[in-house]
């Protein structure tokens, strides 16, 4: 086998890899670049389904534009016309409370409270915690070890605001328990405001200084949000197709095993099945793919490595797609989504209203509803059976919006430890692990697991990791 210097494997095909894919190649033409995944399907949990006049996300259904990797990525691709941006007449979120759906504060990010008067109206709270609430900005700022999102949120904004304001929220992103989720890595923005400017209310008015005040979302930023017109897919579909004009190669097959050798890297593949094996060769090596997955490849090279990839915990969920006559739904729609505070006992994380969102998500006269379920607080969810999450999901729509007769459309995506947990101190394990990868020339990982959930996060991730094993290369 010839050792081949000019050549890059990234293994993961998501868009992670894909990312990284990309940037290698536009970064050095001359580059052999292969794509190693397993599935036979590039694009990771991005996907769109098509059916009989319903447009159905399989996972995330849009993106931040605020960030520039996913919008720089767009134009490069030549999909920006393609953008669309969620309707404004449903730029809200609402939150289940006392038998109602209840629109979060207008001005309300998160963690962040934007406007008085609306703390001071909603009904989401009881006075007592309304004024706790408003009492926050003369809440002393806390330095030293790591918080929890619950212990920053209990501590900052009261108990209430976060059981019924911050806890379904951030669900609704991270699937993960408040209780073990880290400050610095998942809500590093909302920590620096406490610290740069004494309050969350002050860093937030700083924030919005000079901005016009028309248009201000209640709950998240859903006028930064896009997606494609045809659908998510659209993203890794022409990725792919570029890379293969390109002459980038895609090989379906499991990476098992990472040797070093005298001009790089080899890499043990196995083909889908286990009934042949092939060795790859490469001066550099991406790995895209979950951080246990990469656990496994590197343990031969640096079993510490491996187990502090391994430490990276994972969350699984399940999205319940469900499709009605407008007339079967009672709820207006007259929002982005549902989010349902923990505290209110149902088993739904959040109903996003994904055919008020988007144009082109459902027949005419029909409505397309998405049933989160699962999550790290509910871990059995994804082995329910398809009954089971079917009437699961249609029990919470009929109570949550009224939602009645038997569904026109349904289809069920489970994602089985998908979401990576950014617990209390992951921020000092990334540092662990990109130190161990430095001592590891022509290594670099790339995904979700590191530096942000997101899909630009994400997109940077990978184009980072291109820059770092070019860079490396000379070029």
């Amino acid at each position: 086998m010839r050792e081949n210097p000019e050549k890059l494997i990234v293994v993961g095909g998501g868009l992670a890899g894909l990312s990284a894919a990309e940037e290698a190649t536009a970064r050095n033409p001359r580059l052999a670049v292969t794509v190693v995944e397993p599935s036979g399907r590039f694009g990771g949990v991005l996907g769109t389904i098509r059916q009989d006049g319903w447009l159905v996300e399989q996972s995330a259904d849009c993106f931040l534009a605020a960030r520039p990797e996913g919008v720089e990525l767009v134009a490069r691709l030549g999909l920006g016309d393609h953008l669309i941006g969620v309707d404004p007449l449903v730029r809200r979120a609402l939150v289940w409370h006392r038998g109602a759906a209840v629109p979060v504060p207008t001005g309300f990010r998160l963690l962040a409270p934007g406007r008085l008067a609306s703390i001071l109206t909603t009904p989401l709270l009881s006075p007592f915690g309304r004024l706790r609430l408003v009492a926050e900005r003369w809440v002393p700022r806390r330095a030293g070890a790591e918080e929890s999102l619950q212990e920053f949120a209990v501590r900052r904004l009261g108990r209430e605001a976060f059981e019924r304001l911050v806890q379904p929220l951030a669900a609704g992103i991270w699937t993960a328990d408040p209780a073990r989720l880290g400050m610095v890595s998942a809500c590093g923005e909302f920590a620096a405001l406490e610290q740069e400017h004494g309050s969350l209310w002050a860093g937030e008015r700083a924030r919005l200084r000079g901005q016009p005040t028309a248009g201000v979302a209640a709950g998240a930023r859903y006028g930064q949000f896009v997606t494609f017109a045809e659908g998510m897919e659209t993203l890794p579909s022409r990725l792919a197709e570029v890379l293969r004009k390109r002459g980038v190669e895609f090989r379906i097959a499991r990476a098992e095993r990472l040797v070093r050798a005298e001009a790089g890297w080899r890499l043990l593949t196995r083909a889908p099945g286990g009934e042949s094996s092939e060795e790859l060769s490469a001066s550099a090596v991406i790995l895209a793919v979950p951080a246990q997955a990469a656990a496994v490849v590197v343990n031969g090279i640096d079993p510490a490595l491996a187990a502090e990839l391994a430490a990276v915990e994972y969350a699984g969920s399940v999205i319940v797609s469900l499709g009605y006559r407008r007339e079967d739904v009672a709820h207006p729609l007259n929002a982005a989504g549902l989010v349902v505070p923990r505290v209110a006992g149902r088993r739904a994380l959040a109903i996003s209203f994904s055919s008020s969102k988007f144009p082109g998500r459902a027949p005419p006269r029909h409505v397309l509803l998405r049933v989160f379920l699962g999550g790290a607080l509910d871990p059995t969810a994804v082995t329910l059976a398809d009954h089971a999450l079917f009437t699961q999901a249609i029990a919470e729509t009929k109570l949550l919006l009224g939602a009645q007769g038997t569904p026109r459309f349904s289809r069920i995506d489970r994602w089985d430890s998908s979401m990576p947990q950014y617990h209390v101190g992951h921020a000092d394990r990334v540092a662990r692990i990109e130190a161990a990868v430095a001592t590891h020339p022509g290594l670099a990982f790339a995904g979700a697991a590191y530096r942000g959930v997101g899909i630009p996060q994400v997109i940077a991730s990978g184009q980072v990791a291109a820059r770092q094993m070019t860079m490396e290369a000379g070029q």
